[in-house]
């Protein structure tokens, strides 16, 4: 479940990637598209956000900042069974 950290209401262009720097603020970048490289990012709004350890941070569709708690470890997968092969005679 996910909840709001900070308001901020960043409105989202379309070609752009939106995502919370090492700051912790938003800033936004061109995405790569074929052969064009993506562009320098740069900052959005100053929010200055304290992140925790275990948390996804993103945009979420308001534009304000939302936290996620991350999963660990995820589902097992199950072993595969190992077919017998046939000896010959």
């Amino acid at each position: 479940m996910a909840k709001k950290v900070a308001k901020v209401g960043v409105k989202k262009e379309k070609g752009f990637l939106y995502f919370i720097d090492k700051d912790g603020d938003v800033s936004c970048a061109a995405m790569a598209r074929g052969d064009k490289k993506g562009g320098k990012p740069k900052k959005v709004a100053k929010v200055g956000i304290k992140k925790e350890a275990g948390f996804l941070y993103f945009i979420d569709k308001q534009g304000d900042i939302s936290s996620a708690a991350m999963v660990k470890g995820g589902k097992k997968k199950k072993a595969a069974k190992k077919v017998a092969k046939k000896g010959k005679k």
